[in-house]
């Protein structure tokens, strides 16, 4: 199957070698992947902060970008997933216009996970790895997206047998609601910190780098060992700690 790869900015910018585990692994399940260079940011972060208009020029300009197919869109981010399925229909629901392309792009949009187990039987890449991992379940995936169980059962399938799943709470980044609410934010992390303490767990796995970054940047202030992996980079059977 032919996709298109939606890459989100902090990937990108940040933690490429995650992209490159999210190739491999569609590469691995039998996709051939497109990636369209003129691709920039979803608009989240704007349409977040309520610049909706800065946010359409975004989500335009994405529509163009990936208006020459019809391929499903497949996108390492729950978040930038949740963007681009709600986030753009809402835009433009007075759009009559851009509506139905903003509506067509959403329904081949899906999140990574949830794509592989949608249209492939997922075959390990890896062999049986007895560490303890927690699973951190980011909001837009969990609530926003409605992927609750995929992830889990990519990792059972490829050999990562002990996995703790951690509780449906905030990570407390929410990308602008970390800068505009600080105190809180710290709050909501530090829950997350001692959880993951208390689960005797010896990396953390997640769906969208963002909430990763914020809880392995308190880990290594803390002096902390714990590592975050982004599920693609586990799937590929690469060491964890963001790169």
């Amino acid at each position: 199957m032919d996709i298109q790869l939606f890459i989100p900015c902090l990937i990108d910018s940040l933690f490429p070698e995650t992209g490159e585990a999210v190739v491999e692994v569609l590469t691995h399940a039998g996709c051939k992947v497109h990636f369209q260079h003129g691709q920039t940011c979803c608009g989240q972060p704007a349409y977040n902060a309520g610049y909706w208009a800065d946010a359409r020029g975004m989500a335009l300009h994405t529509l163009e970008v990936f208006a020459g197919s019809s391929d499903p869109i497949v996108i390492p981010s729950g978040s930038c997933t949740h963007m681009i399925r709600h986030g753009y229909p809402e835009l433009f629901r007075d759009d009559p216009t851009v509506f139905p392309q903003a509506r067509a792009l959403a329904q081949r949009t899906f999140e990574l996970s949830e794509f592989l187990l949608a249209h492939y039987s997922w075959t390990p890449m890896t062999g049986r790895d007895a560490r303890r991992y927690a699973y951190h379940p980011s909001c837009h995936l969990l609530r926003g997206i409605g992927v609750t169980q995929e992830p889990l059962r990519l990792l059972e399938t490829s050999g990562y047998e002990n996995v703790v799943r951690l509780s449906p709470e905030c990570c407390g980044f929410g990308g602008i609601f970390a800068v505009d609410h600080a105190v809180i934010s710290n709050e909501m992390l530090q829950r997350r910190l001692d959880e993951i303490a208390s689960a005797g767990v010896e990396a953390i796995v997640g769906c969208d780098v963002s909430c990763l970054m914020n809880i392995e940047g308190a880990l290594r202030r803390g002096g902390s060992k714990i590592r975050c992996a982004h599920l693609a980079a586990l799937l590929t059977g690469r060491e964890a700690g963001l790169r």
